[in-house]
C-alpha cells in the first residue's frame, strides 16, 4: 500500500504510540475483534459518560470529536478515554485533531477527560507537541508502506489487546 494513499486518523496516531504493528493491521483493513470486552467497555463510556456534551460531538473531515464546546477563552476540543494508563497516546490523539483544525485556520485547545477517574488533563499544541506529532506521522506512513505488518513483539498491553488472537493464535 502507498502511504500517500492512505489518511492518518486520530486512531492511527493511538495505536502508534500503543503498537506500530496495530497501526499496519488497521491501515490495512484488518479490523480489530469488535466483540473484544475492552471495546464494549470503550463504547459505553464514550457512549454514556458526558451525555451533555455529546451533542456538540462533530466529525471534520477525516477527525471525529468526542466533545466540541465553547468555554471564555475560545473552542474546546475533548477527547474522552476509559484510563489515564495510556496517557501519551491520548496526547497525541488529540494533538492530532488539534493539528488537523489548525490546518483548517482554527485554534483550539484540548481536554483529556477520563470519567472513571474523575481526571481531566488540558493539553495545547506547542512546538515541541507539533514537532513529535510530525515525526509520528512520518514514522506511520513508513509502516504503513511496509509489505508486511512489524514483527509481533510481546509487549504489557498484548493481554488486553482486540487484536491478540491475530498475533498470538
Amino acid at each position: 500500500m502507498n502511504s500517500s494513499e492512505f489518511n492518518i486518523t486520530g486512531t492511527l496516531i493511538w495505536y502508534y504510540y500503543c503498537c506500530p504493528r496495530e497501526v499496519w493491521l488497521m491501515a490495512h483493513q484488518l479490523n480489530p475483534d469488535e466483540d473484544d470486552p475492552n471495546m464494549d467497555v470503550g463504547r459505553f463510556i464514550h457512549e454514556h459518560t458526558y451525555a451533555r456534551d455529546k451533542e456538540k460531538e462533530i466529525s471534520i473531515g477525516n477527525i471525529k470529536l468526542d466533545i466540541v464546546r465553547q468555554d471564555k477563552d475560545g473552542l474546546v476540543v475533548g477527547e474522552v478515554k476509559k484510563s489515564s494508563r495510556y496517557v501519551k497516546s491520548a496526547r497525541m490523539q488529540l494533538a492530532f485533531y488539534l493539528w488537523e483544525l489548525k490546518q483548517r485556520g482554527i485554534v483550539a485547545k484540548g481536554e483529556l477527560l477520563f470519567p472513571k477517574e474523575k481526571k481531566k488533563e488540558e493539553v495545547s499544541l506547542e512546538d515541541s507537541l507539533e514537532r513529535e506529532l510530525m515525526s509520528a506521522m512520518e514514522k506511520i506512513r513508513n509502516v504503513i508502506s511496509q509489505d508486511k505488518p512489524p514483527q509481533v513483539k510481546k509487549i504489557g498491553l498484548c493481554r488486553n489487546c482486540a487484536y491478540r488472537e491475530f498475533c498470538w493464535a
